[in-house]
């Protein structure tokens, strides 16, 4: 099979390329031939060596895979060889060959790409973790979705509108008309608006009820200020700390920056603190599984669409790093195989 390889920490420039033997599945086990590998804010962060749960290089990382079963081990009933499925990968996803538990492998619906299939894990179960267990978001409530645009984004996006809930999105005036086809209903370009301004004015000083935050440093206190009364934020990730490269400035300038929750403003002011790392639930395999198949039933319905902004060739993965990094898509970023 081939894999790709972390071998030191870097730029995009050190990923490499390179064949191993295939796996073999032990008993419980699936192995999927991989068409397709979705690429996550936690690879880039891993690949310059900010993600403390990843193991030390030589690494392959990836999180989610899509493909076709060829293999399975003693015990397993929920697939069969031949069947198109979806997996969660704790690593090692970015492989055109891959070996998981059958609990983590999903069959796809029928309707979906390889590509939309791969798409969907990672960023739509963390937004429905958010949204739906976390924020126990209701209808007629507003939700502030930061980095509108990537996938995570239009994944809270499809899930708090089907909850009947508005949607404030940030994210470069270049992709506003696109996401307010994906039913993002106001939208800051927080390039050039102060965006705590703008929550200010379209909730008429309220604030909102709910603010996904995937970015981290001062973003965190700043959204926290903008939460009503019986508001929640869920901090989902540390983007602002990764650049091309690994820069201490940058880690410390985000790291200090980040704010400490007061918990006597949190009762006072009535507010809610989550933080969030899918990563880190891996053994809650009955939650996942119930989320997971409730994605699934509405993504057979159509209620729910992956957005895919671009796929990469296996061999092209570094270029596909800098997509991501440049901030550029609108939607998920996917490798093929």
């Amino acid at each position: 099979m081939r894999q790709v390889v972390i071998p030191r920490h870097g730029g995009p420039e050190v990923l490499e390329i390179r064949e191993s033997p295939d796996p073999v599945p032990g008993d419980g086990e699936v192995r999927i031939r991989v068409r397709a590998a979705g690429i996550n804010f936690a690879d880039i962060l891993a690949r310059i060596g900010l993600y403390p749960d990843a193991p030390k290089p030589p690494v392959v990382v990836g999180y989610e895979v899509a493909g076709v079963v060829d293999a399975v081990g003693a015990g397993v009933t929920t697939v069969h060889p031949g069947d198109r499925v979806v997996a969660l990968t704790r690593f090692g996803g970015y492989s055109d060959c891959v070996v998981v538990s059958q609990a983590q492998v999903f069959r796809i619906p029928e309707q979906l790409s390889d590509a939309e299939a791969a798409a969907v894990p990672v960023t739509y179960l963390t937004a429905a973790l958010a949204l739906y267990r976390m924020a126990a978001l209701t209808s007629g409530e507003t939700v502030l979705v930061h980095n509108a645009g990537g996938g995570l984004g239009i994944a809270a996006t499809q899930l708090a509108r089907l909850r009947r809930a508005t949607v404030i999105g940030t994210a470069s005036a270049s992709k506003h008309d696109a996401l307010r086809s994906f039913g993002v209903d106001h939208l800051i370009d927080y390039r050039h608006a102060n965006v705590e301004a703008e929550v200010r004015r379209l909730t008429n000083g309220r604030g909102v009820d709910v603010v996904l935050d995937p970015i981290g440093g001062a973003s965190f206190g700043v959204s926290y200020r903008m939460l009503a009364p019986l508001g929640r934020l869920v901090m989902l990730g540390i983007s602002s700390m990764a650049g091309e490269r690994r820069e201490m400035w940058r880690v410390l300038r985000s790291w200090w920056a980040m704010k400490r929750f007061d918990p006597l403003s949190v009762i006072n002011r009535n507010r809610g603190v989550f933080g969030l790392n899918l990563g880190h639930l891996w053994d809650e395999q009955r939650q996942l599984r119930t989320l997971m198949d409730l994605l699934l039933s509405e993504l057979r319905a159509e209620r729910l669409k992956p957005i895919v902004a671009r796929t990469f060739p296996l061999d092209r993965v570094a270029e596909a790093h800098r997509y991501i990094q440049s901030r550029s898509n609108i939607g998920k970023v996917v490798l093929t195989m």
